[in-house]
């Protein structure tokens, strides 16, 4: 795997926007187009949004790093913070045949990533979580 860039966030939603535009340029730099790139910074910013608001407590600051990684016919991106420990993959999918009023608080935004990326991955490590989302070139969902 080839390191295409690598960004660091802190847990503060403002810094959104410099997600949305690292996704922008590593997706570019892959190849993928308009559509893709679209689906991939939703569900990256699903993940990442998650980690900012969950991953550390409150009033306390982390860092996030991302790194984005190219072979083997896919990209990945794996973020990884130094947060409490809560692996996303173990959570259900949301029942999206309920209603709105029915379903419980939570579960959209993994379910909306799994639905995007073509793999997840999660893994504690050296007192990291370590998220991985990868995308296969020339897929589309």
């Amino acid at each position: 795997m080839q390191l295409l860039k690598s960004i660091t966030l802190t847990n503060n939603v403002q810094d959104v926007p410099l997600l949305a535009t690292f996704v922008e340029e590593v997706c570019e730099q892959a190849g993928f187009d308009a559509s893709v790139t679209m689906q991939m910074n939703l569900a990256m910013e699903e993940a990442v949004v998650n980690v900012m608001n969950y991953a550390y407590p409150a009033g306390t600051q982390g860092d996030i790093m991302i790194d984005a990684l190219m072979g083997n016919g896919k990209l990945q991106f794996v973020i990884s913070d130094k947060g409490t420990p809560f692996d996303p993959t173990a959570e259900a999918d949301a029942d999206t045949t309920l209603s709105a009023e029915e379903r419980p608080i939570g579960g959209l935004g993994i379910f909306l990533v799994r639905q995007l990326m073509d793999d997840i991955n999660y893994e504690y490590k050296d007192d990291k979580n370590i998220l991985t989302l990868s995308k296969e070139m020339g897929s589309v969902k």
